[in-house]
């Protein structure tokens, strides 16, 4: 179908006399728990408006998109696929963004204001391998010695550097961290993990971190501070108290892998990678053991840590042989 059938299709949209502001948008992000799922699909919900009409989407666009027949709506869906895709994109970014697309719909559903699916529009396959791989121990223990923990700023930094490695948290997890989740007698934190809505999970901290965070209450002085304020905050004169934001956490860890010598791109991400397929290493085969430390819903998830890391140790094996051969 030509770009001027999109383009007529286009024309429905904002046309419409109803004048309800149903705020389906709105409605659709409060819906989400994460804060980094309301911020990707209110970008690609965005970017899928500037595609279709040109404009940036408000209530009544919103409430015309989902006042179109169902040829309609997946015509201009499947279109702006197309333009993803052609954009070069990862699958799972195009996944995602019509995944937003696809959730506007069920929640204009659910708020009476749409009466068609978008099902016909498939997901792309995602396929799937990705690398896990990360960096050794040793390579880490030279991050970490790099570290000046005389310092205020060095406490601070050594502490969650130890807590994403030895705990493989995420870094919205260590982000969202307050004082009163730490537990220095029984060597516990209380954190918000990933898809548990608004219910703590307890973990278990090793000795070495347990003493590192103590050291950066103690010298910060927030062992005055209630149960309820950030663990770990910015310390910068601008912003000095506030919460350590998420982009902080990533540049510490990129900034202080590239110090120590790392040529890979390093980012809290990347270490809970580190950590996991360490894991796999150390405790071969025992996945329910490595799911305690990494949290993951699905044991797949973990065994896919494991299945990557041998797929590599043996290419490399049959490769070395076969250089040994001429």
């Amino acid at each position: 179908m030509g770009e001027s059938n999109l383009s007529q299709f286009s024309k429905l949209i904002g046309t419409s006399s109803d004048a309800i502001d149903a705020e389906v948008l709105e409605h659709l992000l409060a819906d989400k728990r994460s804060d980094n799922t309301r911020r990707a699909y209110a970008r690609d919900i965005k970017d899928f408006f500037l595609f279709a009409v040109g404009v940036e989407p408000n209530s009544q666009l919103i409430l015309d998109f989902l006042g179109l027949e169902q040829f309609q709506a997946v015509v201009i869906v499947l279109k702006y696929k197309a333009h993803l895709l052609n954009k070069g994109l990862k699958e799972a970014t195009v996944n995602r963004s019509i995944s937003a697309i696809k959730s506007l719909t069920k929640m204009g559903r659910k708020l009476g204001k749409c009466s068609f699916t978008l099902e016909d529009v498939d997901f792309e396959e995602v396929k799937a391998y990705r690398d896990t791989s990360g960096v050794g121990a040793e390579e880490y223990a030279k991050v970490l010695e790099l570290v000046d923990k005389s310092t205020v700023k060095g406490k601070r930094d050594y502490a969650i550097l130890r807590l994403l490695w030895d705990n493989a948290l995420r870094r919205d997890e260590v982000c969202k961290l307050n004082v009163g989740d730490f537990n220095a007698s029984k060597c516990t934190i209380s954190i918000l993990g990933k898809g548990r809505g608004t219910s703590k999970e307890v973990v278990q901290l090793s000795s070495k971190t347990t003493q590192a965070i103590a050291d950066w209450l103690k010298i910060s002085k927030r062992t005055r501070c209630k149960v309820g304020e950030p663990l770990f905050i910015a310390l910068a004169i601008n912003y000095y108290g506030h919460r350590l934001s998420g982009e902080s956490i990533r540049k510490l860890v990129d900034k202080t892998c590239k110090a120590a010598g790392i040529t890979k791109k390093m980012s809290p991400h990347r270490v809970r990678h580190s950590s996991i397929t360490k894991a796999t290493e150390v405790y071969k085969g025992d996945y329910q053991k490595i799911q305690k430390l990494s949290r993951h819903a699905n044991l797949d998830t973990v065994k896919r840590y494991d299945d990557n890391r041998k797929n590599r140790e043996h290419q490399a094996e049959v490769t070395n042989t076969l250089a040994d051969l001429i």
